[in-house]
């Protein structure tokens, strides 16, 4: 009996453009975002998924609404971005000017670096984990797919390779990440696929 996972990252925003950090900002898809999301919705027509989640944020619910679209979707609220404090809607280089030392020291260790204002990261982790746990074990042996962001995604995988590269697993906008679960073995199928995007 196999267990699957689609982890999706919503479509792009008009933040990811900017290089803005978004964690709870409501923010909605731009229109290369809603484009990404059709191309996705594509892709999966043939799979067969039994139930879909979203985090509960327009930019992943918009996503989720394109890509099953007349599908019922299930908001699961506690699949939300992290909350980046002080950071929130700041671009890379605006943090870099007005917080040199906190940033540098955030992007070295973002599992052990709490932003002012924000999630503490072992809250973040918790909070992901408690969740991605209750929807995998309510449904064993099914294909379920979750659209999301870019952080959860990435204490996911994380957790799985028993790493703690947070960067490196951020997938890109409108991915494709895949985990299977047979026989108490856990295997990630695929990573960060993009295929079915224009180039």
């Amino acid at each position: 009996m196999m267990t699957r996972v689609i982890l999706i990252r919503h479509g792009q925003t008009s933040w990811n453009v900017k290089k803005r950090y978004c964690g709870l900002t409501d923010l909605g898809l731009n229109a290369e975002g809603r484009r990404q999301a059709a191309k996705l919705s594509q892709r999966l027509r043939e799979e067969l998924i039994h139930k879909i989640y979203s985090s509960d944020r327009k930019r992943a619910l918009q996503s989720a609404e394109i890509i099953f679209k007349g599908a019922r979707i299930e908001k699961e609220g506690d699949l939300r971005e992290m909350s980046f404090g002080i950071f929130e809607g700041q671009s890379f280089e605006e943090i870099l000017r007005k917080h040199p030392l906190l940033y540098k020291k955030w992007l070295k260790r973002p599992f052990k670096v709490t932003i002012p204002g924000g999630e503490s990261p072992m809250d973040f982790k918790k909070r992901i984990m408690r969740v991605f746990k209750k929807i995998t074990l309510h449904n064993k042996g099914k294909t379920v797919a979750m659209v999301c962001h870019g952080g959860t995604i990435s204490v996911i995988l994380n957790h799985i390779l028993k790493s703690e590269d947070f960067w490196k697993q951020i997938p890109a906008s409108a991915s494709l990440n895949i985990i299977e679960y047979k026989d108490s073995k856990v295997k990630i199928k695929l990573f960060n696929d993009t295929s079915h995007l224009p180039r």
